[in-house]
C-alpha cells in the first residue's frame, strides 16, 4: 500500500478548514490502496518522510516565510532524506492574509533541492477560504493521493 503523508502547520481556523479539506480529497471512497498518514510539522520525523511515498505540505505565510514549524521540519529531513525521495511526488497549499508569494518561493527552492516532483499547482488562498478554495483544497488531496494508487 502506498502511503501520502501530510505534513501541516495548522494554527489557525483557516488552516484548520484547509488541512480538513484536503484530508477528506485524499481519503475520497473512490481512492484506494493509499494509506494517509498526517502529521503536525514538528512532529514529522525522517522515518515518516523515508516511509511515504508522496507528500502534501500544508502551511500559513507568515511575514512572507513560511511557518517556523514547516521550515524546522525541512531542516529536520532535508539531508536524511535528500537522496532517498528524489523523484517522489508533492503538492502544497498555503494561506496567507494578503501574499503567499515568499512562502510559494521557499518552498519551490526546498523541494527542487529535494528533487520532488510537483504534481499539482499549490492551493493559495488569502483571507477566509471559501467554497470554491475548499474544492480546490480537496482536488488537491484527492490528485495527490490518486497519483499514489497502484
Amino acid at each position: 500500500m502506498a502511503t501520502l503523508l501530510i505534513v501541516h502547520h495548522t494554527p489557525s481556523p483557516s488552516m484548520q478548514a484547509m488541512f480538513e479539506a484536503v484530508l477528506a480529497g485524499a481519503k475520497h471512497p473512490d481512492i484506494e490502496g493509499v494509506d494517509v498518514v498526517r502529521r503536525p510539522a514538528l512532529g514529522a520525523t525522517v522515518a515518516d518522510v523515508l516511509a511515504a511515498d508522496g507528500y502534501l505540505l500544508g502551511t500559513p505565510a507568515n511575514l512572507g516565510s513560511m511557518s517556523g514549524a514547516l521550515k524546522h521540519f525541512f531542516d529536520t529531513v532535508y539531508y536524511p532524506c535528500l537522496d532517498a525521495t528524489r523523484g517522489r511526488p508533492f503538492g502544497a497549499y498555503v494561506h496567507g492574509n494578503n501574499d503567499t508569494a515568499g512562502t510559494v518561493r521557499q518552498l519551490g527552492a526546498i523541494t527542487t533541492g529535494l528533487g520532488w516532483e510537483q504534481v499539482a499547482e499549490p492551493v493559495l488562498v488569502t483571507g477566509e477560504p471559501g467554497k470554491t478554495e475548499l474544492e480546490a483544497l480537496q482536488e488537491l488531496g484527492g490528485t495527490l493521493a490518486a497519483t499514489l494508487m497502484s
